[in-house]
C-alpha cells in the first residue's frame, strides 16, 4: 500500500544523520512501511522485535556499555552487518524505552545506523530522562487518510491531481468524479484507514470480515490500556474511549464528562483523556476562547471534542445495518455529522494541522478553526442538503474580519465560491495546506558589536 510517509522515509535514508523514530497508535502500518523502504532500496537492515524476542530484549537490558550493546546485536544478526551501510531496526520499542537515551552514543559511534518504531512511545516517552536531541529524528504516523485509501482501491495518482487542481483554482470538479470520489467518501466511513482493515475489504468486500478486524483492533487496544496502566486508571481510560461514539453524537458532540460519571471532576479524568491522545488512538480538539493567532493561546484545556483515531473504528460501534446505510447513502436515521466531523478531524491531524473549535454567544458555534499564516480559517461541516445555512461563520466574518480569511463550508456540494466562502466537497479536507511559503531566515547584523 502506498503511504505518504515514504517520501520522509527515503529522504532520511538519503540525507539523515541522525537516528529515525516512527511512532504512532498500534496498527497504522509503521513496520510494514518500513520494511518495504528499506527492501525497496536494496538496504542491508537487521530487525529486532522486543516482542517477539523476549530473549534479546532481557539481554539488551542488562548492557549499559555501548560496545558490548553493538557487539552483542551483531552476534544476534543471522547475517553479516556492513559497517557504514547496515540498519539496525529495533521494532516495538515500548518494551525497552530506555534504548531510546542510548541512541546518543549509537549514533556517535558510527558503525551503523539506526530505526526505530513502536507504539505507545507518546507514553512511554514521558518517562524517559534524557531524550537525545539533534540526534534523533521522529516522525508521526497516522492511519491511511483518504488520499492513501484512494490509492489502495486502485484510483489513478492523475485522479488525485485533478482533485488538488481543483481546490486549488477553485474550479468545479467533473460530476462523474465528484460523485464517485462522495460514493467512496461512504465506503472510507465505514472501513477507515487502519492497513490491516483496508487489507480485507480489498481482500473480502465483506463488511462482517472487516467488522472482525476493527473489533480486533479496538481489543487490542483496549489490552494496551490494560498492560500499561494502573488498575483504576485503566478502567477510566477504556471508559472514556468506550464513550466517544455516544458523546460525539449528540447535538454538540463536546465531551461531557458527568456523562461517564455524576460526581466526576475533570482533574481526576485527566490523565486518562491526555493517555488516550498520547497513545495515538483518540484526538481531543479544544475549544479556543478567541478568533485569533495564535490560537493555543485561548486554548481552553476542559473543554473539547473526543474523537477516535480512525472514522472506521467509530462506525465499527453502529449495528450493522446501519453502516449498510451508511455504504449505501440510503438513510438519514444515523449521525452523518458525527461521521463527518471525526473524519475531518483525522485528515487534519494527519495533515500535521492542529485544529480548534470556537464558540461564543455572539457567533455560535463554529465546528474547526486553524491557522494559516497568522490568520484564522474556518471550517464548518455540513452534513445535509441545507449547507448555505451558516449563520455562525456569517457572525465570525462580521465580527473578527480582520482575522479571518478563507472560510470554506465543506459537504457535499462541488466546489465553488459565494462571497467570501468557499465551498468544497467533504472529502477534499486533506489538501487543504498553506499556498505560499514565506522565507522564515532571520537576518542577523553583528556588525559593529
Amino acid at each position: 500500500m502506498k503511504r505518504i510517509i515514504e517520501k520522509e522515509l527515503n529522504e532520511w535514508l538519503a540525507h539523515g544523520k541522525e537516528a529515525l523514530l516512527v511512532e504512532g497508535a498500534r496498527q497504522v502500518g509503521k513496520t510494514y512501511i518500513i520494511r518495504q523502504v528499506l527492501n525497496d532500496n536494496s538496504i542491508n537492515y537487521y530487525e529486532i522485535n522486543l516482542i517477539d524476542r523476549p530473549d534479546i530484549l532481557s539481554s539488551l537490558r542488562e548492557i549499559d556499555d555501548i560496545d558490548e550493546l553493538i557487539q552483542r546485536i551483531e552476534l544476534y544478526s543471522p547475517n553479516p552487518l556492513i559497517k557504514g551501510e547496515s540498519i539496525i531496526f529495533l521494532d516495538e520499542i515500548q518494551m525497552f524505552p530506555e534504548i531510546i537515551t542510548k541512541i546518543k552514543f549509537l549514533v556517535d559511534e558510527g558503525r551503523y545506523r539506526y530505526i526505530l518504531s513502536g507504539s505507545l512511545l507518546g507514553v512511554e516517552i514521558k518517562g524517559i530522562k534524557s531524550v537525545p536531541v539533534g540526534y534523533m529524528k521522529m516522525l508521526r504516523m497516522y492511519p491511511m487518510n483518504y488520499v492513501e485509501f484512494l490509492l489502495a482501491l486502485g484510483v489513478k495518482k492523475e485522479t488525485i491531481d485533478y482533485l488538488e487542481e481543483c481546490l486549488n483554482t477553485r474550479k468545479k470538479i467533473d460530476e462523474l468524479i465528484h460523485n464517485k470520489m462522495l460514493r467512496l467518501l461512504h465506503m472510507y466511513l465505514i472501513v477507515g484507514g487502519m492497513p490491516q482493515v483496508v487489507q480485507k475489504f480489498l481482500e473480502t468486500k465483506n463488511l462482517y470480515e472487516i467488522d472482525k478486524e476493527q473489533k480486533n483492533i479496538i481489543n487490542a487496544y483496549k489490552a494496551d490500556f490494560s498492560r500499561y496502566e494502573s488498575t483504576d486508571r485503566k478502567l477510566r481510560i477504556i471508559a472514556i474511549y468506550d464513550n466517544i461514539p455516544a458523546q460525539l453524537n449528540k447535538q454538540n458532540h463536546r465531551f461531557i464528562f458527568t456523562y461517564l460519571n455524576k460526581e466526576l471532576k475533570f482533574d481526576r479524568y485527566e490523565n486518562s483523556f491526555l493517555w488516550l491522545k498520547d497513545a495515538g488512538v483518540a484526538y481531543p480538539i479544544y475549544i479556543a476562547n478567541e478568533a485569533k493567532s495564535p490560537l493555543v493561546i485561548s486554548k481552553d484545556k476542559n473543554t473539547f471534542k473526543m474523537f477516535l483515531s480512525d472514522v472506521g473504528l467509530l462506525t465499527s460501534y453502529y449495528p450493522f445495518s446501519v453502516r449498510e446505510d451508511i455504504m449505501n447513502e440510503s438513510s438519514s436515521n444515523y449521525n452523518n455529522g458525527a461521521l463527518f466531523e471525526n473524519f475531518v478531524a483525522q485528515e487534519l491531524c494527519a495533515n500535521n494541522i492542529t485544529p480548534y473549535y470556537f464558540k461564543s454567544t455572539k457567533v455560535g458555534e463554529i465546528d474547526f478553526v486553524i491557522e494559516f499564516e497568522n490568520r484564522i480559517t474556518p471550517l464548518e461541516i455540513k452534513s445535509g442538503s441545507e449547507y448555505k445555512t451558516h449563520k455562525a461563520i456569517d457572525n465570525l466574518i462580521n465580527i473578527y474580519k480582520n482575522n479571518i480569511s478563507n472560510p470554506i463550508v465543506f459537504s457535499k456540494s462541488n466546489i465553488f465560491i459565494d462571497g467570501e466562502i468557499l465551498y468544497a466537497p467533504i472529502y477534499l479536507v486533506g489538501f487543504l495546506k498553506e499556498q505560499s511559503k514565506k522565507d522564515m531566515r532571520i537576518p542577523i547584523d553583528l556588525e559593529g558589536i
